[in-house]
């Protein structure tokens, strides 16, 4: 299993440009997409998932080990 940063953002009718980026475990970027992104509608109210249908947009990142560790050293989490 590989860890992916996926991103998802659409266009609010309020708020303007509204999203979140959620970390997901899945074997392909594919499922990692898919996991994502039912995760990401389900969180939405009627009106915002009417919104969102109108247009998603989509990022998916995969997540190395060597970064972890570099955001690890980064933040001060050896401390």
């Amino acid at each position: 299993m590989n860890t992916y940063n996926v991103t998802l953002k659409y266009e609010d009718r309020k708020v303007g440009s509204e999203g979140r980026t959620i970390k997901v475990d899945a074997s392909s970027i594919g499922g990692a997409i898919g996991k994502a992104t039912r995760e990401f509608v389900k969180s939405l109210d009627r009106k915002q998932r009417f919104d969102a249908n109108k247009g998603l947009h989509i990022e998916a990142v995969r997540v190395t080990a060597d970064k972890e560790k570099v955001i690890a050293a980064t933040t001060g989490g050896g401390e």
